[in-house]
This record gives C-alpha cells, structure tokens and sequence, in this order.
C-alpha cells in the first residue's frame, strides 16, 4: 500500500477523535508500538525515536531518507522514495506499510502515516508522521500469509 493525497486541513476530525477517555490508545499498544518522527527538508535529516531507530537497525535518531529506507524490503524501496519525493514537492498527507528486513532472518511489519507542509519557499517545509509496528516479527517469507 502505497498512497498519496493533497493535504486538506478543512477536513473535520470525527467526533470524540481527541477526548482523552478514548481508550483506542490503550488498544493500540496492546497490538503494536508506535512512535512519532520528523523530518526537515532544510537539512535533510530525519528525525526517529527509540523504537523507531532501532527497529530500523540505525545507530543514531538522526538520518537520511536513505538510510532509513535501505532495511525495508528491496521490493517497497522505490515505490517509498517515490512517496517520500512526491510529498516533498507539495503539501500532501501519505501512508505506506512494508516490511524491514532484519539481520537475523526476522521480518518486522511497519505501517506509516505522514504529512508534509510548509513547501512555500524552496528547500524549506517539513515533515512529520507516525511509524506503527505490529507487535510480531515474521520469520521468512513462508510466515507470511494473505488473506483473500
């Protein structure tokens, strides 16, 4: 999945979306970790948390747009530079889900959600989402299955 869309700031939130006594918080992290990241179109950099540094198998919370793509599956990496590329030349909202591939054979599922603003001027604007990875790891290909 992989999708694109001009950023609507007219958009109404659904009701109750931002009352505090949701518990759709605490359902989300009985089934996955999410975290927040943002990135500069200034500088380049992109800016993880903990969870998201790690999962990514990056040294340090800052990086760029490369370094985080290259653990995801070889399949999704253009198609998610090519997200990354189109938000950054207009103000756009996008997702993605694909797969980091990690070092020891394990497969650990991620879902983004992300806007882009602030393209006004050249090599200015910003980024920012939310990283969400299910809390389960496949082992190989043959661990994943589709449901029809």
């Amino acid at each position: 999945m992989f999708k694109i869309a001009k950023a609507n700031t007219a958009t109404p939130l659904m009701p109750g979306s931002l009352n505090d006594n949701n518990r759709n918080r605490e359902m989300l992290a009985q089934f996955s970790v999410s975290e927040a990241w943002a990135g500069d179109f200034s500088t380049g950099v992109i800016r993880l948390g903990e969870w998201s540094s790690m999962l990514h198998g990056l040294s340090a919370p800052e990086c760029g747009l490369l370094n985080l793509i290259r653990c995801y599956d070889t399949k999704d990496r253009s198609h998610v530079l090519e997200l990354f590329e189109q938000a950054a030349t207009r103000c756009s909202s996008f997702c993605f889900s694909t797969t980091i591939m990690m070092p020891n054979g394990f497969r650990q599922p991620l879902f983004c959600m992300g806007e882009s603003n602030g393209l006004e001027k050249k090599y200015s604007g910003s980024m920012a989402g939310v990283f969400i990875f299910p809390r389960f790891k496949l082992e190989g290909a043959n661990q994943i299955t589709s449901w029809r």
